[in-house]
């Protein structure tokens, strides 16, 4: 809705889908069409893990510097394999790790609405859902991919195993559930410049829907 001046509110979006459904490139296109802001939960809660910052104090002061590797950084991989091995140990993780990342975002969704100055202000997390960011965003985006691509994504950048990659779909949201959470679907099934026309068409029909004119 516009304000009292006529002026658009920036609109927060939730971009969210499966591990290997390609958000990261989806989150590129949109950083080229639109005039917007994008922060991705995983690069936020690694950047708040760094010495000195909130998350690293808070671990450090409950794991102790076993945790720690020989830089003086917290390991993520030995940190990972404790908290998949201890249930309670991933409850405190989580404890201090979402409440950091989800104050940070608070803070960037305020700072942008003062300046209005941007269209959009894009939040990527494959946990979206899970971690109630729905709860800040004005709409979440679902982007969608086959199994089938998914798997050949994931082996190729990243190694992974096909016995790997079904263990990871299986702890994550089914494609219903996206979609039923979800206000809009950018198939990302298709070649680059498809779904570059995809987003462009999604993201004009949104800026007439919010009162910001189209481009």
């Amino acid at each position: 809705m516009p304000t009292e001046d006529g002026k658009a509110f920036m609109r927060v979006i939730g971009i969210t889908g499966g591990v290997g459904s390609g958000k990261t490139s989806v989150l590129k296109i949109l950083e080229k069409e639109s005039s917007c802001r994008t922060i991705v939960a995983d690069e936020t809660a690694k950047r708040l893990q760094e010495p000195g910052q909130t998350c690293y104090i808070e671990l450090t002061e409950a794991f102790g510097e076993d945790i720690l590797d020989d830089d003086g950084r917290i390991d993520r991989a030995g940190l990972a394999h404790l908290i998949f091995e201890d249930d309670k140990a991933r409850e405190k993780v989580n404890s201090i790790i979402h409440p950091a990342v989800n104050k940070y975002i608070t803070d960037v969704i305020n700072e942008e609405r003062a300046k209005e100055s941007i269209e959009f202000l894009f939040i990527e997390a494959a946990l979206l859902i899970e971690c109630g960011y729905d709860r800040i965003c004005d709409e979440l985006w679902y982007v969608y991919a086959s199994e089938g691509s998914r798997r050949k994504r994931l082996r190729e950048s990243r190694g992974y195993s096909d016995e790997k990659i079904s263990a990871m779909f299986s702890s994550q949201l089914s494609e219903d559930e996206f979609k039923d959470h979800c206000a809009e679907i950018i198939d990302n099934d298709m070649d680059e410049e498809a779904v570059r026309g995809q987003i462009r068409q999604l993201l004009n029909r949104k800026r007439r829907e919010f009162g910001f004119g189209e481009c």
